[in-house]
């Protein structure tokens, strides 16, 4: 059998070698899992790759075994990322298995020259490399080749210790054809994501088994980070190590700045923890996380439109003309006229609800005419791609005036005959509309139709914040009407002073005098 070692051990050898004898003196008493956390199985997870850190390829498998260990109740303590450098690849694994329970690696295994994972590992365990049997037997297989000198005979050099573990495919329940090599405590996974994520899928079991279930709540908070901190920094001073708590400000959610995550293997004091921070928390500043108001929409709009409120009326009111629309086009030839403003983020939802009602089991997407302006807010830009994943949008973009933009679509889409619009009567030219009327004599021939001709400035914001429906982030920054960049500004009667001095504006939902509503526009 063909013997490899390393020919002539090099001064960075010698190093690593030093370094794996002065750790294993002294973790000889102590496992790696207790010399990290207590009783805790802990892990450590080693990203190989230059193009990871030269930006070449973006990094999934850290996220990924992240959340597959904690299932599993092993506790991730560190992820590094490291060069396709032996001596650095092996400095890190010696170090890192001596001080976890377990320690994965990710990348750096294969027949090129980059490919020194196996390498490292023997380097920092002071052993060799020989041709392991099994694994040339596998290799010949896969790539039919005998030739001990071809490239991939490089996948069956393994370290002298090194072990194969042969997984279980979750999904057929038979065993997978190729094994994952270990060394010790080391696990060394392939980089490519689907055969990783396939490896460690069917090696569960070899993680599992700590007895340790992490328990997380989150709570959602409409206040600034800055104003909570005393409440976070007191809270975690009384629970110390038993509960941790995070704080994460979100730039982009129109309902809550701050998501507070709480984490504990006890799920009696992560409760207990909670509670507490509920209580001291300002008063009302905790709001409820809605995640998909979309796919309850037909059941909350109708909802609200019965609940006998004033706003309800509005909505039923609504829906009956939306309704009445649909008794009369089909959904091939109805489209939402949507711009991302807040009036037809609004009738979108509606729209939505109420042609899901109709067809529940239909499969037809909600049609959408986007008559894109100059010099768009790229905070719009961005709203409407999200809308359109949000509600699986069929959506047609022109440019132009309203007319050059009928014309278009006229042309392009000859099926459709009504457009559902979001006017209100306190638009400019709307107060003589009806909640159906055909265009104008001289434009293209569409009906147009009108839901909300009768709601104010206040019943589309009540609507959208019932209803937690996102809309675009501009409006929570003093905006209140949105045209392009050329002819949009912030709304001066949003503009506050706050206890700080700074000059902020409130969110456009805030806006006591709706006739101000189009002081935003040039």
């Amino acid at each position: 059998m063909l013997m490899l070692g390393f020919p002539k051990l090099s001064r960075a050898v010698v190093r690593v070698g030093r370094l794996a004898a002065q750790l294993s003196k002294a973790t000889m008493s102590t496992s790696p899992s207790s010399a990290a956390n207590g009783d805790t199985t802990t892990a450590a997870i080693l990203i190989i790759g230059d193009e990871i850190l030269k930006g070449h390829t973006v990094d999934t498998n850290s996220a990924f075994l992240t959340r597959a260990l904690r299932k599993l109740g092993v506790s991730v303590q560190r992820i590094t990322v490291i060069p396709d450098i032996q001596e650095v690849i092996a400095k890190e694994v010696a170090l890192l298995s001596s001080q976890y329970t377990h320690l994965i690696t990710s990348g750096g295994i294969g027949p090129t020259h980059d490919d020194v994972t196996f390498e490292s590992v023997a380097m920092a365990f002071q052993e060799e490399l020989y041709p392991h049997p099994e694994l040339t037997r596998l290799v010949q297989e896969f790539f039919g080749v005998v030739d001990k000198n071809n490239a991939a005979m490089k996948l069956a050099m393994v370290p002298r210790s090194a072990k194969l573990n042969y997984g279980t495919d979750p999904q057929t329940g038979q065993p997978l054809r190729y094994p994952l090599v270990s060394v010790r405590n080391v696990y060394i996974f392939p980089g490519i994501p689907s055969l990783m994520e396939r490896a460690f899928n069917g090696l569960e079991n070899l993680f599992a088994g700590s007895g340790t279930t992490f328990h997380t709540r989150e709570v959602f908070v409409d206040a600034d980070e800055a104003d909570i901190a005393p409440v976070l920094t007191k809270l975690q001073a009384d629970w110390g190590r038993r509960v941790a708590l995070g704080s994460y400000p979100d730039w982009l959610s129109n309902y809550h700045r701050v998501r507070l995550v709480l984490d504990s293997d006890s799920q009696e004091e992560v409760d207990k923890a909670r509670a507490q921070l509920l209580t001291e928390l300002p008063k009302g500043s905790v709001v409820p996380l809605v995640t998909d108001p979309v796919s309850i929409a037909t059941a909350e709009v109708y909802t609200l439109a019965n609940s006998g409120t004033p706003l309800g009326e509005k909505v039923m009111s609504a829906l009956k003309t939306i309704e009445a629309a649909l008794d009369q086009y089909s959904t091939e030839e109805v489209c939402v006229g949507f711009n991302g403003g807040k009036d037809c983020t609004a009738l979108l939802h509606l729209y939505y609800a109420a042609m899901k009602r109709r067809y529940s089991d239909g499969k037809d997407k909600v049609k959408a005419l986007y008559i894109r302006i100059v010099s768009p807010f790229p905070e719009m830009e961005r709203f409407l791609q999200d809308t359109i994943k949000r509600y699986d949008l069929e959506l047609f973009s022109v440019e132009g005036s309203i007319r050059q933009a009928l014309s278009e679509v006229q042309e392009r889409k000859p099926e459709l005959r009504a457009v559902l619009m979001g006017t209100r009567r306190s638009d400019p030219y709307s107060h003589t509309l009806t909640p159906m009327c055909p265009t104008d004599p001289g434009w293209p021939d569409y009906m147009r139709v009108n839901p909300l001709l009768d709601w104010t400035y206040h019943d589309i914001w009540s609507f959208l914040r019932t209803l937690y429906v996102p809309y675009c982030i501009l409006y929570d920054k003093g905006y209140t009407s949105l045209g392009s960049m050329d002819n949009t500004c912030r709304n001066t009667a949003l503009q506050m002073v706050d206890a700080r001095g700074v000059t902020r504006y409130k969110p456009a939902y805030l806006l006591e005098n709706e006739e101000e509503e189009r002081n935003s526009r040039a």
